[in-house]
């Protein structure tokens, strides 16, 4: 679990062919506590395991599900990754709940400033526009933002001084790919809600759920839970 708060933007030194994924080699500033083999790091929002790790870089094996839904096939050595370790009990909650299991690719349409802030837009398909809600939380290769603006295909999130040059999202152009995960609570959620619509709400359902007995209320059609007998 991580929080979508950027500790380091890390390198990538290498990337090798492994079977049908990838071997990532990335470097980075030392960290205050360094990594242990086997903990997981989101590198680009992207959870992944440390296999190799020493004072200036770790390595880390990506299959080929991760790369056919992740941006990371497209990194070239040198290019800057934004990296997170897991949130340990105690820690602070500054961002949201991250799982590192990216929905999908969606695209910069725009990156334009206003003042001291940058404002980016990102298009993506319906899957991933049905999952955000105004001013909910939104995951761009692993910086948790505040979605502003919510349109059919797209949506705009602000950046302040501190993010943009805290991460690797300036370097960011028009038509770049971009790591995305929805809000994970919402997604739960919908996801309940999506089937109980699907299977009709009936009065035997409601029971099932736990309403016991169930009765409308005259006039307005609401539903009020009443005691079971015993």
């Amino acid at each position: 679990m991580f929080t979508g708060l950027i500790q380091k933007v890390g390198t990538l030194a290498s990337a090798a062919s492994r079977g049908n994924g990838m071997r990532l080699f990335i470097r980075h500033d030392a960290w205050p506590e360094a990594l242990e083999l086997g903990e997981s790091v989101a590198v680009q929002g992207v959870c992944l395991t440390v296999t190799e790790a020493n004072t200036g870089g770790f390595t880390c094996d990506v299959l080929k599900e991760t790369l056919d839904r992740t941006n990371l096939s497209g990194k070239r050595v040198g290019a800057p990754l934004n990296l997170e370790r897991a949130l340990r009990a105690g820690d602070r909650l500054g961002g949201h709940f991250v799982t590192g299991h990216i929905d999908g690719v969606g695209e910069v349409k725009g990156l334009t400033s206003k003042g001291d802030d940058w404002i980016l837009e990102v298009g993506c398909g319906t899957p991933i526009m049905e999952q955000l809600v105004s001013k909910g939380s939104i995951t761009v290769d692993g910086v948790s933002l505040t979605l502003a603006e919510l349109s059919v295909a797209t949506f705009t999130v602000h950046l302040i001084p501190h993010t943009w040059g805290n991460t690797s999202l300036k370097a960011l152009k028009r038509g770049d790919s971009v790591n995305l995960e929805a809000d994970l609570l919402g997604k739960h959620i919908r996801n309940q809600l999506k089937q109980v619509v699907s299977g009709g709400v009936t009065m035997e359902k409601l029971a099932a759920a736990g309403f016991g007995s169930v009765r409308l209320q005259p006039g307005a059609g609401v539903v009020r839970r009443c005691r079971t007998a015993s």
